[in-house]
C-alpha cells in the first residue's frame, strides 16, 4: 500500500517560502485595517488531483495561528471545476499575504499529483508500475515524491543516498558490467535498491549473466522491451524509461516490464489554476 504520509521539513520549507516572498514585510496588506476578518475559499478552476493541504496549513498558521482551516477534501482525493477543497477565516492581513505562497504550494504539488494520475490510469490493468525520478524542482523533491504517491504513482530513490542506479559513466569507471554488478553487490548493506542501467540488448544480456537483480532499460524500442522481458524470463524486475509520455506509456507497459520511469511528471508539470476567493 502507498504511504500518504507527508514529509518531515514542511515547516522549514514553508517559512523559508514566506520570507522569500514578504521580506521587511506585506506594505499592500497594510492598506487593510488591522482588526478587519476575512472568510476565504479556496477553488480549482479545472479537475484535478488535490495535493498540497500540509502547505496550505502551514503558510496560513505560520502567519496567525487564529486562522480557522476546514479542509473539505483531502491530499489524493479528486476535485472537480469550481469545486471548493478548503474554507479558511482568520485575520484579512495575514490571509492576504498568505494567499500567494499558499496557492504556489499547491498549484505545482496539486499539478504533480493530477500529471502522476493521468499516467497511472493510462497503464491500469497492466502489470507495469509508475516511477518518478529525481528530476524534480529544487528544493521540492520530498514535497514532489508525496505528490506522486498522492497521485497514485510509486518512488524510486528519494536521492543519492537511499539506492544504487550503476549508469554508464560508473561502469565505464569499473571497467565493465560485470565488475561493476559485482562492486554494487558488495556495498549493498542497508541499501533497498540495487539497479543497473543498460543501453542495448548486447549490455542486458551481460547484466542478467552478471547476476544483475533489477535492471534499467534506457530508450529501448517497445520490440526491444518485449525482447528484453522475454530474455529475462523473470530473473529480474525490468524498468523502462526514455521517452515516456501520455502516447507511448501503454504501449510500454504492455511489453511487460515491472516499472516505467517517468520524469514528466515532476518536471514537465502544468500547474492547477487554483483561487482563493475572500469575502468579509
Amino acid at each position: 500500500m502507498i504511504s500518504l504520509q507527508p514529509p518531515e521539513g514542511i515547516a522549514l520549507q514553508v517559512r523559508e517560502a514566506l520570507a522569500e516572498d514578504i521580506g521587511d514585510g506585506d506594505l499592500t496588506a497594510r492598506l487593510v485595517d488591522a482588526d478587519q476578518v476575512f472568510n476565504a475559499t479556496l477553488i480549482s478552476r479545472e479537475p484535478a488531483i488535490v495535493c498540497g493541504g500540509p502547505w496550505i496549513t502551514a503558510v496560513f498558521k505560520q502567519l496567525d495561528p487564529s486562522i480557522e482551516i476546514e479542509f473539505l477534501l483531502q491530499d489524493s482525493d479528486r476535485i472537480e471545476a469550481m469545486q471548493t477543497w478548503c474554507t479558511l477565516k482568520g485575520p484579512a492581513r495575514a490571509l492576504l499575504t498568505g494567499e500567494r505562497t499558499a496557492l504556489n504550494f499547491a498549484q505545482v504539488l496539486a499539478g504533480t499529483a493530477t500529471a502522476t494520475q493521468i499516467m497511472v490510469d493510462e497503464i491500469a490493468n497492466t502489470r507495469a508500475q509508475l516511477l518518478d525520478t529525481r528530476k524534480t524542482v529544487p528544493g521540492l523533491r520530498a514535497a514532489q515524491k508525496y505528490a506522486v504517491r498522492c497521485g497514485g504513482g510509486m518512488n524510486h530513490r528519494i536521492g543519492l543516498y537511499d539506492g544504487i542506479l550503476v549508469k554508464e559513466n560508473h561502469i565505464r569507471a569499473a571497467g565493465s558490467i560485470e565488475n561493476a554488478i559485482n562492486l554494487a553487490l558488495k556495498n549493498t548493506k542497508g541499501v533497498a535498491l540495487v539497479e543497473i542501467e543498460v543501453e542495448n540488448l548486447s549490455e542486458f544480456s551481460q547484466a542478467l549473466n552478471a547476476g544483475a537483480k533489477r535492471i534499467l532499460l534506457d530508450n529501448f524500442s517497445t520490440a526491444e522491451l518485449k525482447k528484453a522481458v522475454g530474455l529475462n524470463n523473470g530473473q529480474a524486475k525490468l524498468e523502462a524509461s526514455g521517452n515516456v509520455n501520455r502516447q507511448t506509456i501503454r504501449a510500454i507497459a504492455d511489453t511487460g516490464v515491472n516499472f516505467i520511469s517517468c520524469g514528466q511528471i515532476t518536471k514537465d508539470i502544468k500547474a492547477v489554476d487554483l483561487s482563493l476567493q475572500f469575502s468579509t
